[in-house]
């Protein structure tokens, strides 16, 4: 029997930061998970031309924008900086 295997590219999220809004608003484990969503490039709710930004700035070294949506309806974004150093958790009001 042939084995299946399955590769992901898994972005360097670096220093991961999360606003003070954020925090409040959005439990903990919520955004854990979209980290890790983040961090193998599972946009979340973007539209289909920013999905392919992030693909090319993948490709080119460029920051990397996810959105993400709680339990509650909360949405919220994630911005990884384009050298890879900070990931940072925030409320679209907090940009």
């Amino acid at each position: 029997m042939s084995k299946m295997s399955c590769t992901f590219q898994r972005i360097d999220a670096g220093r991961i930061e999360i606003t003070p809004g954020a925090q409040v608003a959005i439990r903990g484990i919520e955004i854990a998970v979209a980290l890790l969503r983040h961090m193998y490039a599972d946009w979340g709710f973007l539209t289909d031309e920013d999905r392919l930004e992030n693909g090319f700035s993948l490709e080119h070294q460029f920051r990397l924008l996810s959105e993400y949506e709680d339990s509650n309806g909360m949405r919220f974004w994630i911005l990884t900086e384009a050298d890879r150093s900070v990931t940072t958790v925030f409320l679209p009001e907090e940009s």
